[in-house]
């Protein structure tokens, strides 16, 4: 299903700034992000500016000879937008667009943008416009001008923009009622988990790196359609479906926002409930893009926010997609069950599959048991509930001799104790 958005690109000039701490690859490789973000932004990039700095400049965040350069460029080039890849102050903002007289945006701004173009539901939509608000609420001062541009473009789209000529009372109060409104959304989400749970399904969270190709693994497991596109953030409501296993077990599987290194604490903060279906998970399919250079920092991104959502104590399958683009020098991650998959390969499909199950059996609880033929029902639900590896009917005994795994927690698992 395609979204692509038919409207004119804006010019944008990309600008970074690499310090001491920074590793040449990463901070290139942050910069090629920059630039796959502002794509997704339905920007195109006419030029970038990079400077090797101790510091940022308190002021202008890169050195008095670079905005001398940026302004050279702006003239050149006529941008309709600037993006630094770091969060920049409230001063280094204002002063940055009273001297280059152009709209300036930062990399927290941009990914905010995009999230305000993804967010389809209620919830999504209200906690994009809470973590815009609250990071405008400091930039407030002397922006007014600049503020007060209603039309669209980069940095502009979303619930918040409305609001961007309005005063600090006024944001203080909305912020509020979206964080009444939230917690309505968050309980009536809470109840649906709480029957979910009821229902003792086994729970499979899809985890990833934004972009490693989790909602066409999601689509080809389940056809169940989620937005799926070569952008960054291309989902960004959870969605939830059934997929059916080898044995004809049906799992949930949830796909999930994509992760991405520097994402804005607001946002963390703000989809935290939505990032949270990740802890309801019985098992984890943590999906990375085997083809990208950068995939360790993408994976060490993934497991330090999993750290921070209390999720990474939850089984943990790696499935390393896009096999068919990944370089001869790839190495999985050592100490990691993990899978190597391309996502348009049915074999490989099979096989991720295949692995699932495996280690689904090493969470759930095995049982053998001998239930008689007249008992349909309980042998319905132990077909339709629990993974059968094997049923056979003794006809001496007139008794279906069932082998099979049970989630723990499930309510059937302490019925078939009486069968043994």
């Amino acid at each position: 299903m395609k979204n692509t958005i038919n409207v004119l690109k804006e010019k944008v000039i990309l600008v970074g700034c690499q310090f001491q701490t920074d590793i040449d690859e990463q901070f290139y490789y942050s910069m090629d992000e920059l630039a796959s973000l502002t794509k997704t932004a339905n920007g195109e990039v006419v030029m970038t500016l990079t400077q090797k700095r101790d510091r940022p400049h308190p002021a202008t965040y890169i050195g008095k000879g670079k905005v001398d350069e940026l302004l050279s460029l702006t003239e050149q080039f006529e941008p309709d937008i600037i993006i630094f890849n770091d969060e920049l102050s409230p001063s280094q903002m204002r002063n940055l667009s009273s001297t280059l007289d152009v709209r300036i945006i930062d990399r927290t701004q941009l990914i905010l943008d995009i999230f305000a173009g993804r967010a389809k539901s209620k919830e999504g939509k209200l906690q994009v416009e809470l973590a815009q608000l609250q990071y405008l609420l400091p930039r407030l001062t002397g922006q007014g001008i600049a503020l007060s541009r209603q039309g669209g473009g980069i940095g502009t789209r979303g619930p918040g923009e409305t609001q961007l000529e309005t005063d600090r009372r006024h944001i203080r109060n909305r912020i509020h009622e979206i964080k009444q409104q939230l917690s309505t959304v968050v309980r009536h989400r809470n109840r649906y988990r709480e029957r979910r749970k009821k229902n003792q399904a086994f729970q499979i969270a899809l985890v990833g790196y934004t972009n490693a190709g989790k909602s066409t693994i999601f689509n080809r497991l389940t056809t169940a359609g989620s937005f799926e596109e070569d952008l960054l953030f291309a989902t960004l409501d959870p969605m939830t479906r059934k997929v059916l296993l080898p044995s004809n077990y049906q799992a949930l599987l949830t796909d999930t926002v994509g992760f991405i290194q520097d994402l804005p604490t607001t946002l963390v903060a703000a989809f935290r409930s939505t990032l949270e279906e990740v802890k309801e998970a019985n098992l984890i399919l943590h999906i990375v893009d085997s083809s990208n250079d950068d995939y360790e920092n993408h994976e060490t991104t993934v497991y330090d926010l999993l750290e921070q959502l209390d999720a990474n104590e939850i089984p943990i399958l790696t499935v390393y997609n896009k096999k068919d683009q990944t370089p001869a020098t790839f190495v999985p991650t050592p100490n990691e069950e993990y899978v190597q998959i391309s996502a348009f390969s049915n074999d490989d499909l099979q096989l991720l599959l295949n692995r699932i199950e495996k280690v689904m059996k090493e969470v759930m609880d095995h049982y053998s048991v001998q239930v008689p033929a007249g008992e349909g029902n309980m042998i319905a639900r132990l077909k339709s509930e629990t993974l059968i590896e094997k049923l056979s009917f003794n006809e001496a005994e007139e008794t279906y001799e069932i082998d099979g795994y049970v989630v723990p927690t499930h309510s059937i698992a302490r019925q078939l104790e009486e069968y043994n």
